[in-house]
């Protein structure tokens, strides 16, 4: 085929269907030498491939070889969160990281499929895609197109299968299945009014995607992981809080009582890798369990995380923890080499066995907490259950209990920060760099942001056949119009500086319609944008859009788009999917009321010179996502603590002055708030 792009992007295509199917609208099929597969298999009426690809035999792809990757059910789910299912995935990644270029991985991928667990299969090609890098081109399709029954329920894709069935074989117009805002509850339930939240498309996409980056169990170390996993999720559950006060729910509580029932149910109405088999549902007021699913991991008790979490607060609160030798290895942010305190104690609490400080002691508590909920419907396959979407992470963030057992994650995490001095005066203030104003603008009009209603369309057809027919998934999600930051700014210094521009964005009031103290409204304040500037002497007027924000991808790339992208080797497409795990861009606005919702905005400027780090030559830089995702082949661009300033309490007094609200840092020339309200449209967005 043409390029690296082509020979890889069809095996993202129909995963559940024998690798001879048909693909690419019909004009692309894999054709393996010695194929002893039945004709049918291989042919659909009205389709003749235009591209063939020859696939020869290959004498290193026998089950033998694959390891425990064969272990795992084909049409079952994939758990990253199950130890069984991690070494899984690592023994078929090294397989797949022992070949050398596009073509090669073609071969062995193409001959290793239908061998293994469709969802394994797809993570393990996109793993090794994103580490290899002579393939630094290739670029990743959604996973909306390769699993669209992850997305949408069952019920509509039947009835868009029987739609294709009634079809007169003439017709050539695609089937369109319509899915939101409603998702999978009525309003009867409080919850369910956010469920467009935590069902959208592309937040369980990005979720997906930064695990695949940032894997534990992988061997993967990249540069301040544990800290972005500390960061990322906060900065999740931040949002999820602002989006639940948008529509007068409360706060998110933490799930910090095994031995009572969880009051919130979920049922997804979704199916397993299109394969027809249904996630596991939670009623109300489950009662979680001991893990007893002795077919796929060891058994662990409830005690087992009671005790975990005790340690992990032990060592939060003595200042250290204690290695397998039982030497003590220090907590603190304020260290000049190593690894901060934050990515130490978020290596043992996500947990990665292979950089915990001590994992047979500490434990596993968040990887085994998602493992007990998702089976806490059948914890023993006494009724041969599927598990429940939390334990997939392309779909754990639909289920309400996500963010409740990650509220507990986050609260060990603030309980560590909170035990870290607050920074002082010299660490908060630049001198001789103001800002005069700042605010929003969007078309003309100021401070006011609109949110409302959006569509994607996507094709469900390239990962489910319909008998060859092109059927369209056109889903509803949350959006908001474009705008522009207006920052003045005042350099008085006499020489051009390099600054770094930091933008938040938090509710003005909480849930009883106050104003919020500095420590209230401190886990609130979610990262907008990020961004380096050179400013002049004298006067600058800083205008970034928020299209490019630091912490949004691009948008999700579908096979059409990139069976259309061309030879695929620029600079911007090689770093893509790295970069593509950032938050979606239409979720970086909260929803706002119909009426109008008073949120603040913080601005603040700090020294390049001492924010930037040391990168070796040739890093590929990417401009989306990168405070979420840092950067591909290169350390966190950003030297202060994630969230800075707002990941530590404040000192008692700035200027001579107490601080009780964040706008007291705003005393500090380098340093504004200001007002901006939010309104929802609903419909009338475009």
């Amino acid at each position: 085929m043409a390029n690296d792009q082509q020979r890889l992007l069809y095996l993202f295509e129909l995963p559940q269907e024998p690798i001879q199917t048909p693909r690419g609208g019909g004009s692309v099929q894999f054709k393996l030498e010695n194929d002893d597969s039945p004709p049918s298999v291989a042919t659909r009426v009205g389709l003749s491939p235009s591209v063939s690809v020859p696939v020869p035999e290959r004498k290193d792809v026998a089950l033998q070889d694959l390891g425990t990757a064969t272990s795992i059910p084909m049409g079952s789910a994939f758990s990253f969160f199950l130890a069984s299912h991690r070494r899984a995935a690592r023994d078929l990644c090294n397989v797949f990281m022992k070949t050398n270029g596009a073509e090669d991985l073609m071969q062995v991928a193409a001959r290793v499929h239908g061998k293994v667990n469709e969802t394994l299969f797809i993570y393990a090609i996109s793993f090794v895609i994103l580490r290899k890098k002579e393939l630094h081109s290739v670029r990743l399709p959604t996973m909306v197109e390769v699993f669209p029954s992850r997305f949408v329920p069952q019920e509509a894709l039947s009835r868009a299968q029987l739609q294709v069935n009634r079809m007169d074989p003439n017709q050539s117009e695609a089937v369109i299945i319509e899915h939101g805002p409603e998702f999978s509850g009525s309003p009867v339930k409080p919850e369910h009014r956010v469920s467009y939240w935590r069902e959208d498309y592309g937040i369980n996409v990005h979720h997906w995607h930064w695990h695949l980056i940032y894997p534990p169990g992988m061997g993967v170390d990249r540069d301040r992981k544990g800290e972005l996993f500390y960061y990322m999720h906060q900065q999740i559950i931040a949002r999820y809080d602002m989006e639940r006060l948008s529509l007068g729910l409360p706060r998110v509580q933490k799930l910090d009582n095994w031995r009572v029932p969880i009051e919130d149910g979920y049922f997804p109405k979704l199916t397993v890798n299109n394969s027809g088999r249904a996630w596991g549902s939670r009623q109300d007021n489950t009662l979680p369990k001991d893990f007893r699913r002795t077919e796929i991991g060891d058994p662990v008790d409830i005690t087992d995380l009671e005790i975990w979490r005790a340690r992990l607060l032990g060592a939060i609160h003595q200042g250290y923890m204690v290695d397998r030798n039982g030497d003590k290895v220090p907590l603190r942010d304020d260290v000049t080499s190593g690894k901060r305190g934050i990515d130490i104690l978020a290596d043992a609490l996500e947990a990665d066995a292979d950089h915990s400080v001590n994992f047979p002691y500490y434990g596993d508590l968040h990887n085994i907490g998602h493992d007990i909920l998702a089976f806490s419907h059948d914890p023993d396959n006494a009724h041969k259950e599927e598990m429940g979407v939390v334990g997939d992470l392309g779909t754990s963030l639909r289920d309400p209990v996500f963010f409740r057992l990650h509220k507990l994650v986050d609260d060990l995490f603030q309980e560590y920060k909170l035990t870290q001095p607050p920074y002082k005066e010299e660490e908060l203030f630049f001198p001789g760099v103001r800002i005069e104003r700042a605010g929003v603008v969007r078309d003309d009009e100021a401070d006011v942001l609109l949110t409302g209603w959006n569509t994607r369309e996507f094709e469900a057809s390239r990962g489910i056949d319909f008998n060859g027919r092109p059927v369209i998934l056109r889903l509803t999600h949350l959006g908001h119009k474009p705008f522009d930051y207006h920052i003045q700014i005042n350099n008085d210094l006499r020489e051009p500086k390099e600054v770094t521009v930091r933008i938040y964005l938090a509710p003005k009031f909480n849930g009883r319609e106050q104003e919020m103290n500095f420590m209230e409204q401190r886990i609130l304040w979610c990262e907008l944008d990020k961004f380096t500037v050179h400013l002049k002497p004298g006067k600058n007027h800083v205008v970034r859009s928020s299209k490019e924000s630091s912490i949004t991808n691009l948008e999700e790339l579908t096979f059409k788009d990139l069976e259309n992208s061309g030879p695929g080797n620029s600079s911007e497409q090689s770093a893509f999917n790295f970069c593509g795990c950032g938050w979606p861009q239409h979720m970086l606005l909260p929803r706002g009321r119909p009426e109008g919702m008073a949120f603040q905005l913080f601005f603040m400027l700090t020294d390049y010179a001492k924010d930037k780090v040391s990168n070796s030559g040739g890093v590929r830089r990417c401009a989306n996502g990168v405070s979420f995702c840092g950067m591909q082949d290169a350390k966190y661009p950003d030297a202060r603590p994630m969230g800075f300033p707002f990941d530590r309490r404040p000192a008692p007094t700035l200027q001579g002055l107490p601080v009780n609200t964040t706008a007291d840092y705003a005393r500090l020339g380098n340093a504004f708030m200001h007002d901006v309200t939010i309104k929802f449209l609903g419909d009338k967005l475009n």
